[in-house]
C-alpha cells in the first residue's frame, strides 16, 4: 500500500473513532469515506472502529465495485458516491446518528437561521432530506437534492451527514451540525427563537468562504 494511500486509511479510522468517542456517532452507527482519485475509501460494513485498521477499509470505484478490502463497504456506499459526485469540491463525508440532530430529523424539522453559524453549512437553513430506506439509492437521490447549495442536512428518520474539502473538515461540520441541533432543540424549550433575515445570513454564509483561510 502506497504511503499516502495509507494515510488517507488512518486519517478515515481517525474520524470513525472521534464518532464513537465523542458519541456524536455511538458504537457502529454511521460512516465516514474520503475520495480517492478515482475510487472512494470507506468504513466497512458491521466492524467495530477500535478494531479497524488502514487494510479493513474497503475502496470502492463510483458504481459500487469492491476494488480493495475484506469486508464489504459501508450499507451507505450510495449515499457517499452520490455526494461525490454531485459535489466535486467534497473530499470527505461523515455520516453521523448524533442524538439532538438526529431528534430534529425525526420530527422532520430543519434548523431555520436561528443562529447566525448555521450559516457553517453552506445556506440560510439546514434542511431535511425526504425519508427513504437506509442504504438506497432513493435516500442517495433525496440526500444530494436536500444538500443543494449546502455542504450538510439533516436524515429523516435517520440522522445528519456533512462533508468538506477534507475528512477532517467534514467531521468538524458534523460536530457543528450536532451542536447546532442541540442549541436550537433547547431555544424550542423556551419558545419559538427569532430568525436572522436572509439579507444577515447571506452575509454571514460569504464571511464563511473565507473563514480561517490564510489571506
Amino acid at each position: 500500500m502506497a504511503e499516502r494511500h495509507k494515510s488517507l486509511r488512518e486519517r478515515i479510522i481517525a474520524a470513525a473513532l472521534d464518532l464513537a468517542a465523542s458519541g456524536l456517532s455511538p458504537q457502529m452507527s454511521g460512516n465516514v469515506s474520503a475520495r480517492n482519485a478515482e475510487t472512494i475509501l470507506i468504513t466497512p460494513s458491521g466492524i467495530p472502529y477500535t478494531a479497524l485498521a488502514p487494510d479493513d477499509i474497503s475502496e470502492i470505484a463510483m458504481d459500487g465495485k469492491v476494488l480493495a478490502g475484506p469486508h464489504a463497504p459501508s450499507s451507505e456506499w450510495q449515499m457517499h458516491v452520490a455526494i461525490y459526485e454531485a459535489f466535486p469540491e467534497a473530499g470527505g463525508i461523515v455520516h453521523a446518528h448524533s442524538d439532538f440532530a438526529t431528534v430534529l430529523a425525526v420530527m422532520k424539522r430543519e434548523i431555520p437561521p436561528f443562529h447566525y453559524m448555521v450559516a457553517v453549512a453552506g445556506g440560510r437553513n439546514i434542511r431535511v432530506a425526504d425519508y427513504a430506506t437506509f442504504g438506497t439509492a432513493v435516500l442517495a437521490r433525496n440526500t444530494v437534492a436536500a444538500l443543494d447549495g449546502r455542504r450538510a442536512c439533516l436524515l429523516a428518520h435517520h440522522g445528519q451527514i456533512a462533508f468538506g474539502e477534507t475528512v477532517e473538515a467534514a467531521l468538524h461540520l458534523a460536530h457543528e451540525v450536532e451542536t447546532l441541533s442541540a442549541q436550537y432543540w433547547r431555544a424550542l424549550q423556551i419558545g419559538t427563537p427569532d430568525l436572522l433575515s436572509d439579507e444577515e445570513m447571506a452575509v454571514n454564509v460569504e464571511k464563511f468562504r473565507t473563514y480561517g483561510r490564510r489571506p
